[in-house]
C-alpha cells in the first residue's frame, strides 16, 4: 500500500525557529520495516514474536506485508523479492543506508487535519511536499504528505486514510474478520512508542516542539543505552534519544544512526508476551522497569536491525508519565 512513501522522504534537517505552534491532533500511525527478504522478516514477526502478519501485495520486486494492531497502528514489514528490484529513490537510499540489511528509516504521523498541519508546517519554513494519494489514481484510499528536508533523526510524514479506504472492513458483516486480524498470538494490542536515535537528542527535541510537540520529559532508556526525551504525540510518544555510553543506542549509531532505534508494544498481559518471545529466541528474559512500567526487550536487533520492547497497557496511562529522570 504505501511503497511510494520512500520516493517523498530523504535525510537533512529543517531550519530551527523560535515560533512553537499549537500541538497538532495526531498520533503514531506506522513503522516501515525492511527485512532480509520478505519471508525472513514474516518468519520471525510471526514465528519468533507471535505477531499475526497480513498479506500485502509484491510490485517490481518488493513486497510489503503487515502486522495491524487494535488501536490503528501498524508495522509495515518491506521485503526484496526478486534479483534487481525495481527500486524507486527512496527505496535505494534505504538500501544504501541499511547496506542491504534489515532496519527502519521512516515512520508516519496520522492525523485528520492534513491541510492545516500542511499549512502551518510551510508557514514555519519547513520544506514539505504536495500532498499525494493511494493507492493509485482509481482508489485514492491514502493522502499524505512528507519532507523534501527531514527535520528529524528519522524520515517522517503526515498521513490520513478515507473513510471507505477499506470499505470491506467496515463492513457490519465483516466485523468479526476486522477484529481477529488485530488479534496476535502474544497479546501485541498497540504501538504506543517509536525510538529515534541521533547524535544531538536535543535538537530533536526544539523540532518536535516547533512543529506542535510540547511537552518534551527528560528520559534515560539503560536498556539500550540511551539518553534524551519522551515527547507525548497523542495517546502515543516519540523518544528522541542519543547514545549514553555502551548499548545498542552507540552500536546503532556506529553503524550509521540515524534511524528508528526500537519501538513499544503494548500488550494485554505481559507474561504472555515474555512467554512467546522466549519460545522463539530460546532463551529467557530479564523484565525491568521501563517508561510504560513493566517491560522486556525482545533480542530484536539482528534479526530486524531495531529493538522491540513490550509493555503491559496501563489503563488510563498518558504518554511520557514514567520517563522523567
Amino acid at each position: 500500500m504505501l511503497l511510494v512513501l520512500a520516493m517523498f522522504l530523504c535525510l537533512g534537517a529543517a531550519q530551527a525557529s523560535p515560533r512553537p505552534v499549537a500541538a497538532p491532533p495526531a498520533r503514531l500511525d506506522h513503522v516501515l520495516l525492511w527485512g532480509r527478504g520478505i519471508d525472513q522478516i514474516t518468519s520471525v514477526m510471526a514465528v519468533k514474536l507471535g505477531f499475526q502478519v497480513r498479506p500485502g501485495h509484491d510490485p517490481d520486486g518488493v513486497a510489503n506485508r503487515y502486522v495491524r494492531f487494535a488501536d490503528s497502528s501498524f508495522f509495515e514489514l518491506l521485503g526484496i523479492t526478486r534479483p534487481d528490484p525495481s527500486f524507486d529513490p527512496g527505496m535505494k537510499e534505504d538500501q544504501l543506508a541499511l547496506k542491504g540489511g534489515p532496519g527502519s528509516r521512516s515512520f508516519g504521523f496520522r492525523s485528520a487535519a492534513l491541510d492545516a498541519i500542511h499549512r502551518s508546517l510551510k508557514g514555519l519554513g519547513y520544506a514539505v511536499t504536495p500532498f499525494f494519494t493511494g493507492p493509485d489514481s482509481k482508489k485514492p484510499g491514502w493522502r499524505l504528505f512528507a519532507f523534501d528536508r527531514a527535520p528529524l533523526s528519522s524520515n517522517t510524514f503526515f498521513i490520513d486514510y478515507a473513510a471507505n479506504y477499506a470499505p470491506d472492513q467496515i463492513d457490519p458483516a465483516n466485523a468479526d474478520d476486522y477484529r481477529v486480524t488485530r488479534e496476535h498470538p502474544n497479546g501485541a494490542r498497540e504501538l504506543s512508542a517509536i525510538w529515534l536515535v541521533s547524535g544531538d537528542a536535543e535538537s530533536d527535541r526544539r523540532q518536535l516542539e516547533k512543529m506542535g510537540f510540547g511537552g518534551a520529559v527528560p528520559t534515560r532508556l539503560p536498556a539500550v543505552g540511551a539518553r534524551g526525551f519522551c515527547v507525548p504525540v497523542g495517546p502515543t510518544a516519540l523518544l528522541v534519544l542519543q547514545p549514553d555510553g555502551a548499548g545498542a543506542a552507540a552500536e546503532a549509531m556506529a553503524a550509521g544512526g540515524l534511524r528508528i532505534l526500537g519501538v513499544s508494544v503494548g500488550v494485554a498481559e505481559l507474561g504472555r508476551a515474555q512467554r512467546w518471545v522466549e519460545r522463539g529466541y530460546e532463551r529467557r528474559l530479564a523484565t525491568y522497569r521501563g517508561l510504560s512500567g513493566e517491560s522486556f526487550l525482545a533480542p530484536t536487533r539482528d534479526d530486524l536491525g531495531l529493538s522491540i520492547e513490550f509493555h503491559a497497557i496501563l489503563p488510563g496511562g498518558a504518554p511520557c508519565a514514567g520517563a522523567s529522570i
